[in-house]
């Protein structure tokens, strides 16, 4: 596995968490990536949780050792292009992994993700783990 990629909130869950089948695949030449809508959940992972202030602090931490990529207008259109197809698959999947799959296709970055659903875009570049 050689390239860049974006990683999905389960993947980064399992870096933070420290999950050896997470971490253990996981190489200094990659290039990782946080779409904005992963920091997002994450964060509200976080309020939710019992350790409001840790948590917000590995947020911190985690947000200056990965890039992070924001929504555009050409990440907007793609979304609606994906929301589209899936529509007419008849294959539903929750909007915030449709705009990760967005951002990924947008970025052309392979998706690290532990999420079958991924599979239902036909153009996106995922490696499901």
């Amino acid at each position: 596995m050689n390239g860049s990629f974006l990683l999905d909130t389960n993947i980064v869950i399992g870096i933070l968490e420290g999950d050896a089948a997470i971490t253990g695949r996981l190489y200094p030449q990659m290039r990782l990536y946080l779409p904005s809508i992963v920091m997002g959940e994450l964060y509200f992972g976080a309020y939710r949780s019992g350790r409001v202030h840790h948590n917000l602090e590995r947020l911190t931490m985690l947000s200056k050792a990965y890039p992070l990529l924001p929504c555009d207008l050409g990440t907007a259109e793609t979304y609606g292009k994906l929301k589209d197809e899936l529509r007419k698959k008849g294959r539903p999947v929750p909007d915030n992994d449709i705009w990760i799959a967005a951002v990924s296709q947008r970025q052309r970055l392979t998706l690290i993700t532990r999420d079958q659903h991924f599979r239902e875009f036909d153009s996106l570049s995922a490696d499901i783990w």
